[in-house]
C-alpha cells in the first residue's frame, strides 16, 4: 500500500459498528438474574408469614407516630409474586424504572458511537502520555471529585455513564476494570453516605427535625475525610498489587474483553488527531454541564421558600442533565470525528442492543419493593424493630437506628423515601433516648449511604458491575474489607457524636 493510500484509511474512521461497546457477560447476567428472582421469592414468602400492618400517614405523607395497627385483610396471595413483575409497570415506581432503562440504553447507544468514532481510544492514549508517570496522583484526585459530587450534589444513578470510561482509563493505566469501578461509582456513593450538603438525605432529614439546614458541617467533614482516607488506601494497594500481577485481578479473564476493545494502537494523522481533539473537547464539555445542572438541583431544593413540587422536580434535574448531556456530547463528538448519517444512527442502535439486556434486571429489582409494599409488612418490620429499641441507652440507641437504616435500605433503596418512613418515629424516639436530632441525621446518612452498593437490589450497582462483567459475587468478594472498615469507623463516628453531644 502506498504511503497516499496508508493516510487516506488513517482519515476515515472506523466503518463497520458489530462488537465493541457496552457488551454484556451473559453469564454474569444470569447469575444477576437468578439472585434477583431468589430474593422476589423470598420477599413473596414474607409476605405469607410477616403480619400485615400499617401506620396512618398525615397530609405529607409522613407517618403518624403511635398509629400502627395490624391489618385484618386477606393476605396478598402468594401467586402475586410471579405476576409482580408485570404489574410493577401499573405502580408508581414505573415511571421510575422506565426512566432508568432509558438512561441506560441512551449511554450503550453513546458509547458505541465515542468508541467505533475514536473518540474513546484518543482519550486513553491522552490520558497515559500525560499521567503515566503520576498516575496514582490521578487516582486519588479523581477519587476525591467523586466523592465529592456524591457528598455536595448527591449524584449516584448518574455516576453509570462514568463506570466504564472509568473502566478503560483503568485499564490504559495498568490496572483493572474493578479500580475503574472503585474510583468512580463506589467512590460517589461513599461520598453519597458521608454527606456534606447532600440534598436527598441532609437537607430532607435535617429539614423533617426541625435543624438549621447544613448545621453540625464540621463533624461531618471530618467524616468525609476519615471515609476518603479509607478508600484512598483501599484503591492504592489494590491497584498497585494488580500493576505487580495483572492475573490476580478477580476480573482479569473478563478485562480481556475490555482491553481488546481498547487496545487499539492505530497513530492518527495530524488531521485525524485534530479533529478528535475537537470531538473529546465537545464530549467533555458536555459531561461538565452536568455540574451545572447539580448546581441547580441543590440550590432549588435547599431553598425553603420554593414550592416542594419544583423542589421534588429538581431532584431529577442531574439524572435527566446527564442523560441529555451525555448523549448530545456523544452524538456531537462522533460527528466531528467523522461518524454522521444512517452511519451514525446504526452504530448508535447497535450500542443500544447491547445494553438491553440489563432491563429485565431493573424489573426485578423494582418487583422486590412493589411486592413488599403491596404485601403491606413494611409498616410491620419497622414497628418491631422501633419497639424493640425503646428503654435501650444513647449509644446502642443510635447504633440500633443505624441498623434500622441498614436493614431498611434492602427493601427501600430511596433516602428520600426512607426519611419519610423512620424520621416521624425516629426523632420522637430520639428525644425520649437523650439521642441528639443531628446524631440521628448522621447516622441515616451513614447507613443509606454506604448500602447504596452492598445489596443486589441496588439497581445502580446491578448496572455498574454488568457494564464491567463482573459478577455479584466477585464484587463482594472484592469489596468486602473496604465494607467493613466503613462500618467500623461509623460506629467509632457515632460514638464521638454521642461522646460530643453532636447538635
Amino acid at each position: 500500500m502506498t504511503t497516499e493510500k496508508k493516510e487516506a484509511a488513517r482519515e476515515k474512521p472506523p466503518e463497520d459498528t458489530a462488537g465493541g461497546g457496552l457488551q454484556l457477560n451473559r453469564k454474569t447476567l444470569l447469575l444477576i438474574g437468578a439472585a434477583l428472582a431468589a430474593i422476589l421469592i423470598f420477599a413473596g414468602i414474607l409476605t405469607q408469614v410477616v403480619p400485615r400492618g400499617a401506620y396512618q400517614v398525615d397530609e405529607a405523607g409522613q407517618i403518624i407516630n403511635g398509629t400502627y395497627a395490624r391489618l385484618t385483610d386477606a393476605k396478598l396471595p402468594f401467586w402475586r409474586t410471579f405476576t409482580a413483575p408485570i404489574e410493577v409497570f401499573a405502580s408508581p415506581q414505573a415511571a421510575t424504572g422506565i426512566a432508568i432503562v432509558l438512561f441506560i440504553v441512551l449511554v450503550g447507544g453513546t458509547f458505541l458511537v465515542l468508541e467505533k468514532a475514536g473518540v474513546i481510544s484518543y482519550l486513553m492514549k491522552v490520558i497515559v502520555r500525560r499521567y503515566a508517570a503520576k498516575k496514582y496522583r490521578l487516582l486519588a484526585v479523581m477519587t476525591l471529585v467523586c466523592m465529592t459530587l456524591g457528598s455536595v450534589a448527591g449524584i449516584l444513578e448518574e455516576s453509570v455513564t462514568l463506570v466504564p470510561l472509568a473502566a478503560a482509563i483503568a485499564i490504559a493505566l495498568g490496572w483493572d476494570s474493578l479500580t475503574g469501578l472503585g474510583f468512580s461509582l463506589v467512590s460517589i456513593a461513599i461520598g453519597y453516605s458521608a454527606a456534606t450538603f447532600n440534598p436527598f438525605n441532609v437537607v430532607v432529614v435535617q429539614s423533617m427535625a426541625g435543624l438549621p439546614l447544613f448545621s453540625g458541617l464540621g463533624y461531618r467533614l471530618v467524616v468525609f475525610a476519615g471515609f476518603y482516607g479509607i478508600l484512598l488506601l483501599f484503591l492504592i494497594s489494590h491497584a498497585k498489587r494488580i500493576e505487580k500481577n495483572p492475573e490476580k485481578s478477580l476480573s482479569f479473564e473478563t478485562d480481556q474483553v475490555l482491553r481488546a476493545q481498547f487496545a487499539e494502537q492505530e497513530e492518527f494523522s495530524p488531521e485525524r488527531r485534530a479533529a478528535l481533539r475537537r470531538a473529546t473537547k465537545t464530549f467533555v464539555g458536555c459531561i461538565s454541564g452536568v455540574l451545572v445542572c447539580a448546581a441547580v438541583s441543590f440550590g432549588v431544593q435547599a431553598a425553603a421558600f420554593l414550592p416542594q413540587a419544583l423542589r421534588d422536580v429538581a431532584g431529577y434535574l442531574p439524572m435527566a442533565g446527564m442523560a441529555v448531556l451525555f448523549t448530545l456530547g456523544g452524538v456531537l463528538a462522533g460527528r466531528q470525528a467523522g461518524f454522521r448519517g444512517r452511519k451514525l444512527a446504526a452504530t448508535f442502535g447497535q450500542g443500544v442492543k447491547t445494553v438491553i439486556p440489563i432491563a429485565p434486571l431493573i424489573v426485578f429489582v423494582m418487583s422486590i419493593t412493589y411486592l413488599l409494599q403491596r404485601g403491606k409488612i413494611i409498616d410491620t418490620l419497622l414497628h418491631a424493630v422501633y419497639e424493640g429499641v425503646k428503654g435501650v441507652s444513647v449509644f446502642p440507641a443510635l447504633l440500633a437506628i443505624l441498623a434500622l437504616v441498614v436493614i431498611l435500605e434492602f427493601f427501600v433503596g430511596s433516602g428520600t423515601a426512607k426519611a419519610f418512613l423512620l424520621m416521624p418515629l425516629l426523632l420522637p424516639l430520639a428525644d425520649l433516648l437523650g439521642v441528639t436530632r443531628q446524631s440521628v441525621v448522621l447516622a441515616f446518612t451513614l447507613g443509606d449511604g454506604i448500602c447504596n452498593i452492598l445489596y443486589p437490589t441496588s439497581g445502580v450497582m446491578i448496572i455498574a458491575i454488568g457494564l464491567i462483567h463482573v459478577s455479584y459475587s466477585k464484587f463482594l468478594r472484592w469489596t468486602w474489607k473496604l465494607f467493613l472498615a466503613l462500618f467500623a469507623l461509623t460506629v467509632l463516628i457515632l460514638g464521638g457524636a454521642v461522646l460530643i453531644g453532636y447538635h
